[in-house]
C-alpha cells in the first residue's frame, strides 16, 4: 500500500480546485516533486485518500489527542492502529499527539507506506519526541550527503535512528571521515547509506578502526568502502586479522606496499560467515579458532591490565617525586634556620 500523503501545492497546481486558505504542513511547503523519479512522482499523486484527509482534519481541528479510528484513516491495520494508539497513549506531555502528528505527516511525505512508518516507529520510538522542524532539516541534510530517493527510504527503513541524530554531529562524523581518513564524497556518502550507525560511533574508536586496516593491513580507501568496513566491530576485524597473521596467512605491508605473500582481500575476511572464514579463509578447524579467541582475549586483558599498572605507576611515581621535592625543600629549610639560630648566638 502506497504513501497517502501528498503535496496540497502540487494537488493545486495539478487539480486546481483546492482553495487557497487550506492549511498546508511546513513539509509540504518545502518538499519538492521535481527531485523525485517519475514513478514515485506518480505513485504519490494518484495514492491521496484516507491518509490525506485524515492529517489535514486534525492539522485544521488542531485535534488534542489521535483516536485508534484516526490511525485507521491514514491506512493502518487494526493491529498497527492499536499498537501505535497503545504507544502514544503511554506518552506524556500535553503536545505528545502533536509531535505524532508531525512525525507520521513527515514520514508519509517521505514516500513510506503505513506499514513501514509502523515498523519503523516499532524499531525507533525516539522519533516520536524529534520536532518536526529537526526531522525536516535531518532529511534535508541527508540529500545534501547525496541521499537520493530511495536509497533515502531505504536508509532511513533501515535504521530509523539516524534522523534522531542532530545534525552537528552527522555534520562532525562526515568531516572526520573526509579531512582525517581522506575518503572522497562520493565514498562518504556509501558510507552513510551502507553503514548509517556510523554518525552514533565514537571518533577516536573510529580513528582506531580506520588507522588498523590501513596501516597494519594495508587496506586503502576504496576497498574499506567495497567490503563496508564499519559495519564491523574493531574486535571482529581485530580478531579475525591476527587469526590470518599469526598463521601465516596474512602479512603486513611495507613502505612501498609489497609483501611476500598474497593477503586475502578484506571483503574476503569480513563478508563471509565464521564457518567459511575459518575453513576456506584460514584454513583451520573451529576448535583452532575458538581456543585462539580466548587466548587473544586473554592477552587484551593483560595489556590493558599491564597499561593500568604503568599509568597508575606513573602516578605514583609522580606523586613521589612531589613529596621528594616537597621533603627536600623541607629539609633544606629546616638546614636554612638551623644555621641562621647558629650564626645569632
Amino acid at each position: 500500500m502506497g504513501s497517502r500523503v501528498v503535496v496540497l501545492q502540487v494537488l493545486r497546481q495539478k487539480l486546481n480546485y483546492v482553495p487557497a486558505s487550506t492549511p498546508i504542513p511546513l513539509q509540504f511547503k518545502t518538499f519538492k516533486t521535481s527531485n523525485l523519479p517519475l514513478s514515485l512522482s506518480c505513485r504519490l499523486l494518484c495514492s491521496v485518500s484516507n491518509q490525506t484527509s485524515a492529517l489535514l482534519q486534525h492539522k485544521k481541528r488542531n485535534s488534542p489527542e489521535l483516536s485508534l479510528k484516526s490511525f485507521l484513516d491514514m491506512g493502518f491495520t487494526a493491529y498497527q492502529a492499536e499498537l501505535l494508539y497503545d504507544s502514544v497513549s503511554r506518552m506524556k506531555g500535553g503536545n505528545a499527539a502533536k509531535h505524532v502528528l508531525s512525525t507520521l505527516s513527515v514520514l508519509f511525505a517521505l514516500g513510506l507506506n503505513p506499514t513501514t512508518v509502523h515498523k519503523l516507529l516499532d524499531k525507533c520510538p525516539e522519533l516520536y519526541r524529534v520536532k518536526e522542524m529537526q526531522l525536516q532539516q535531518r532529511i534535508s541534510q541527508l540529500r545534501q550527503l547525496g541521499f537520493v530517493e530511495g536509497s533515502l527510504q531505504r536508509t532511513v527503513s533501515h535504521y530509523p535512528k539516524i534522523l534522531t541524530v542532530p545534525m552537528k554531529s552527522v555534520k562532525s562524523v562526515v568531516q572526520f571521515l573526509r579531512e582525517k581518513c581522506l575518503f572522497t564524497t562520493q565514498q562518504v556518502a556509501e558510507i552513510l547509506r551502507d553503514s548509517p550507525a556510523v554518525v552514533l560511533e565514537d571518533l577516536d574508536h573510529l580513528e582506531y578502526k580506520f588507522q588498523y586496516v590501513y596501516f597494519r593491513m594495508g587496506v586503502k580507501q576504496a576497498e574499506m568502502v567495497k567490503c563496508r568496513l564499519f559495519r564491523f566491530s574493531l574486535d571482529d576485524v581485530c580478531c579475525r586479522h591476527t587469526f590470518l597473521e599469526r598463521r601465516g596467512l596474512y602479512q603486513t605491508p611495507d613502505k612501498k606496499g609489497q609483501t611476500t605473500l598474497i593477503n586475502p582481500k578484506l571483503d574476503r575476511i569480513l563478508n563471509v560467515d565464521k564457518e567459511t572464514f575459518i575453513a576456506d579463509v584460514a584454513q583451520a578447524s573451529s576448535e583452532e579458532y575458538d581456543v585462539f579467541q580466548k587466548l587473544l582475549a586473554r592477552e587484551l586483558k593483560e595489556e590493558e591490565f599491564e597499561h593500568g599498572s604503568i599509568d597508575s605507576k606513573s602516578e605514583e611515581e609522580e606523586e613521589q617525586d612531589n613529596d621528594d621535592d616537597d621533603d627536600y625543600e623541607e629539609e633544606e629549610t629546616r638546614g636554612k634556620s638551623g644555621y641562621n639560630k647558629k650564626m645569632k648566638k
